[in-house]
């Protein structure tokens, strides 16, 4: 068959008003054929229960796709952070439904879509590269002012003749034979060149970043955005001319103190008033249960693992330590116990300032422990000396 010669696709028939359409449709349909459809320039109330169309399966196919995107979304987390690259963050269990749920939304989304999209596509049974109904002059007044039945040349029941005289006894307007030329379902040529144009112009950024990676270059890197990369700011050991020294960093000025960090009450902060340790901790820490239960926790932190938690020095850290010492791979001192006499009779601020600048071998906690916690560990410390009292 050449490209000049046709073929049936079916008939139209136009109708000027609503009630001709829906009168036409329950005809139709009433007659039995299968393989026809309504075209109107606005919606019509009732012409899909005329019709007989049923109700489109594309939401629980869509329903089903984003069922299958959470489960996906799931396994895929669960296998990266929990099996094949499990990542121990601050103790956080390796595979957490919360923290799953953003990359599961998204992926739900993304499943539907595609499925929405693509199963629009073939139900419709796209892409149409030209419709025969649009080389019909008459069939422009569809968007208008005009309805149109058209029943396709594959029903069953179809017969050129017999279907077109059918149309007429519905009162159309007029009665029209639609041909499909040959080859009409081809794709265009120009729309064929635009694809192939396209799809090589795609594959200009995957070689350029192929490149890039194999081939290191020492120019710099193209700014598309360069405020954002490039902005004008100090940055931490960075250089500049604008400082005699050349640094961005700037030290501090003398005798600045950060807010907040106004340390009047030396005895608070250093267990000192003067020269000389003070005997109790000051009178802004307010001794009470909780505090002593805090300095409990503490201690069994930083102390027990040395001091053991009864305080005799005992601790496992000693013990492995002795035995290195008796292998010959370590020397060790035997932390001091906290039930000694000497160390019963020290002032609370010297005990307090041991644990924050350290004693001979013991080194100081000061950057670990904060203040309020170190006076805590005292007093839970006199809270163990007492109970061997009693």
């Amino acid at each position: 068959m050449s490209r000049t010669e046709s073929k049936t696709w079916g008939v139209m028939a136009e109708f000027e008003s609503v009630d001709g359409i829906l009168h036409a449709a329950a005809e139709v349909r009433k007659a039995g054929f299968t393989r026809w459809d309504c075209y109107t320039p606005v919606p019509v109330h009732g012409l899909d229960e005329v019709m007989g169309v049923r109700p489109t399966r594309l939401p629980w196919i869509i329903l089903i796709m984003g069922a299958v995107g959470i489960g996906a979304a799931q396994l895929m987390q669960h296998w990266m952070n929990g099996v094949d690259y499990p990542f121990n963050i601050s103790g956080k269990p390796l595979i957490s439904w919360p923290s799953a749920i953003p990359v599961t939304f998204e992926m739900m989304v993304l499943f539907a879509a595609f499925t929405a999209f693509f199963a629009m596509w073939i139900a419709n049974d796209l892409p149409r590269w030209f419709h025969p109904l649009h080389h019909k002059p008459r069939f422009a007044r569809a968007t208008n002012d005009r309805f149109f039945v058209a029943i396709e040349a594959r029903d069953p029941q179809f017969d050129e003749q017999r279907t077109a005289d059918f149309l007429r006894g519905l009162h159309s307007g007029s009665v029209e034979t639609v041909e499909m030329p040959a080859g009409s379902k081809k794709m265009p040529t120009g729309l064929a060149r635009a694809l192939v144009v396209m799809s090589c112009a795609a594959l200009i950024p995957p070689a350029m970043i192929y490149n890039a990676r194999h081939e290191p270059s020492g120019d710099p890197p193209i700014n598309l955005v360069p405020d954002m990369d490039d902005q004008a700011k100090f940055r931490p050991q960075g250089e500049t001319p604008v400082f005699a020294d050349g640094r961005m960093s700037r030290p501090s000025v003398e005798g600045s103190i950060a807010r907040g960090e106004l340390r009047e009450d030396t005895a608070y902060w250093t267990g000192m008033q003067g020269e000389i340790f003070i005997a109790k901790v000051p009178s802004s820490v307010k001794v009470t249960p909780e505090l002593i239960d805090r300095g409990e926790q503490r201690y069994g932190i930083y102390c027990a693992p040395c001091h053991d938690h009864t305080g005799s020095g005992n601790g496992t850290v000693h013990q492995a330590a002795v035995l290195l010492a008796e292998l010959g791979k370590a020397t060790w001192t035997q932390p001091t116990s906290l039930h000694d006499e000497r160390v019963r009779g020290l002032p609370d601020g010297d005990i307090y300032n041991t644990i924050r600048v350290g004693k001979t071998t013991m080194p100081g906690y000061g950057s670990q422990i904060p203040a309020a916690d170190r006076w805590a560990i005292v007093l839970y410390v006199r809270a163990l000396q007492a109970s061997r009292q009693q």
